[in-house]
């Protein structure tokens, strides 16, 4: 089962309410220390804060322009506030399937 963009793009604007999003923000609440860990071993697992990333933290504050180093560390961020939200996201896939709130999708391959 795979959802059409139009699906996709119906189920973000019903969870944009506020009651709805309320509603999962207090879900969330309640188990955010075990998927904080489950969020913590998906990104050490996944190499995200491994020495790369130190390199690139090191990289960032290197610069000696304020504005370029002031950049850099924005973009640096953003790039992991990006990173671990998408996580986030696949974690609560994840677990909306093993709770049975979610069909598991069909998987194809392509040719």
């Amino acid at each position: 089962m795979s959802a059409s963009d139009e699906t996709l793009d119906a189920a973000i604007a019903a969870i944009s309410d506020p009651a709805r999003l309320r509603a999962a923000q207090e879900l969330v609440a309640r188990m955010a220390p075990a998927l904080q860990r489950v969020l913590n071993s998906a990104l050490s697992e996944g190499g995200w804060f491994d020495s790369a990333h130190n390199a690139a933290i090191r990289d960032a504050i290197a610069h000696e322009d304020a504005d370029v180093r002031l950049r850099a560390v924005r973009t640096l961020f953003a790039e992991e506030t990006e990173l671990t939200m998408l996580v986030g996201v696949a974690v609560g896939v994840e677990l909306a399937r093993e709770l049975g709130w979610v069909d598991t999708p069909e998987t194809t391959q392509e040719d």
